[in-house]
């Protein structure tokens, strides 16, 4: 297995925009390979605000897959309609970091 975490840093007091964005399932949830979505909301920050959006997948070939399929959308989104900016976007930056789980533990059955 393996999760891929996308850090986000979003203009201060703005995350709640963000959050809202993946209150519903999409598309990911139904994709081969895909787990579980968490969304993690940085604690105390001063300067911006910090989420982590972690998607845990089968294995590196299922998260390849969907994001493949992700950049061929967002091309032929932007191909139809080319002056579609975030005007306003809270977003102030992202890294996405991927992770090999080698380890997890899960509650003892009773």
């Amino acid at each position: 297995m393996m999760k891929a975490v996308n850090t986000i840093r979003i203009q201060k007091g703005r995350a709640d925009e963000v959050i809202a964005r993946f209150a519903k399932a999409k598309s990911v949830h139904t994709f081969a390979g895909f787990i579980f979505m968490e969304v993690l909301r940085k604690e105390n920050t001063e300067e911006y605000d910090e989420l982590q959006i972690c998607t845990t997948w089968e294995d590196h070939a299922s998260f390849e897959a969907w994001r493949e399929s992700r950049a061929a959308e967002k091309a032929h989104t932007q191909q139809n309609n080319p002056s579609q900016k975030q005007e306003n976007s809270p977003i102030l930056g992202a890294e996405l970091t991927t992770f090999e789980i080698c380890v997890q533990h899960h509650p003892a059955e009773k």
